[in-house]
């Protein structure tokens, strides 16, 4: 029996127990945990069978633990922040559970983000005989398998990617983050990082962009040159890269409150007294905005997502776009949340499918590029997030 135990209620964490619950054949026994015990009590009252649901708090390895040993999960989903990626792989190594997650480790007190962490547990899961997958979300996770399909399918030597992620919809709040407000505003504010002639260089925050439009009638919009923990592991696993970038759309409005929120020391991460009591900035600005996982009954309109690839096939240059377009009306129709928790809660059902079925295997760690790409892309399109590819040569 294939039992997945699910850490983490938010907006990803409710699609990913929406989408494995639609699949009893693979998922035969859930259980969602977090914090906050009533979240996952009203997600599972929106499922179409029953799930398990428990309390945990998974900064605590005991905890965590813990409820591994009782739940005997063979898999665990680790939908929660990036903060706790190592505490969670520290229990599922304790109790001997793979491991999945979405998202890469970083510190709460430095704003790094690297695979550096995460790929140190190499040996410790290889000689526990388990696997821990990195990243099965989109961006990281879909974007990784893109490229691994366009590298094998549709080039003799990929030489450039360009990864432009673009969310057409409108909350119509006047500012809120379509993920974790702190983890959303820690990455675009991060030093930007790019591959190119084999080394990454660095260059201020959002200092290049460009005009991008979309295919479908997305429509045309700004795209900013951010780093992003994807480029890290397919430079390192992908070798015939000479430059990798990654864009993402901001409104203009988005970066007005962002410039000013910065000004005023909000976006800071480091502890300020208050009264006699430290707090951070940051994370109390994250408590006073909009829940992202609130933002799906309002949210209209497309997020689309893709990878350019540029190189040579039978000795000529081509290009090629592989991309998704989701609707966020239609994403909450489903699951009851927006676009962005569903182009990450869908990659990592099917990642965990993979991983159940025996399709991917392996023990260590491994990013999503290592794997043949070829049944994750069918299972994504089949399970809600279907894909296009354009070829210019």
């Amino acid at each position: 029996m294939n039992r997945v135990l699910i850490i983490g209620a938010g907006g990803v964490g409710r699609v990913v127990a929406h989408k494995c619950a639609q699949l009893p054949e693979t998922f035969h026994s859930i259980m969602l945990a977090s914090r906050t015990k009533a979240k996952c009590d009203q997600i599972a009252e929106e499922l179409p069978r029953a799930i398990e649901t428990a309390r945990v708090d998974a900064d605590n390895v005991s905890e965590l633990a813990a409820l591994m040993r009782s739940y005997k999960p063979d898999l665990v989903i680790n939908v929660a922040l990036p903060y706790q990626d190592l505490t969670i792989m520290d229990a599922c190594l304790e109790v001997g559970v793979h491991y999945l997650d979405t998202a890469n480790y970083e510190p709460k007190e430095v704003a790094k983000f690297e695979y550096s962490w995460q790929w140190a547990y190499q040996d410790k899961f290889e000689k526990a005989g388990l696997m821990a997958l990195l990243g099965s979300g989109f961006d990281p996770g879909v974007t990784n398998v893109f490229t691994a399909y366009l590298a094998r399918h549709q080039f003799d030597e990929l030489e450039e990617i360009e990864i432009v992620d673009v969310n057409g919809g409108d909350h119509g709040k006047p500012f809120a983050t379509n993920f974790n407000p702190e983890i959303n505003i820690r990455e675009v504010t991060a030093s930007c990082r790019h591959w190119e002639s084999g080394g990454f260089i660095e260059t201020p925050p959002m200092s290049a962009s460009k005009a991008f439009t979309c295919p479908e009638g997305v429509g045309t919009y700004t795209i900013y040159r951010l780093y992003h923990e994807e480029l890290e592991s397919l430079v390192k696993h992908i070798p015939s890269l000479k430059k990798a970038q990654f864009w993402m759309s901001f409104s203009e409005n988005y970066l007005k409150h962002l410039e000013v929120l910065q000004n005023v020391g909000m976006t800071s991460i480091e502890p300020v007294d208050y009264k006699g009591t430290k707090i951070i900035p940051l994370q109390f600005l994250k408590a006073v905005l909009p829940e992202p996982a609130s933002l799906g009954p309002d949210t209209k309109g497309e997020t689309c997502i893709g990878v350019i690839g540029r190189g040579r096939k039978e000795g000529k240059s081509r290009d090629a776009y592989i991309y998704n377009i989701c609707s966020h009306e239609a994403a909450y129709e489903e699951t009851n949340s927006q676009g962005v928790s569903y182009t990450t809660g869908v990659p990592a059902m099917v990642g965990a499918k993979m991983m159940l079925e025996g399709t991917w295997s392996g023990k260590g760690v491994y990013n999503m590029e290592q794997f043949d790409p070829d049944p994750f892309l069918d299972d994504l399109a089949r399970y809600g997030l279907p894909w296009k590819l354009t070829i210019s040569d």
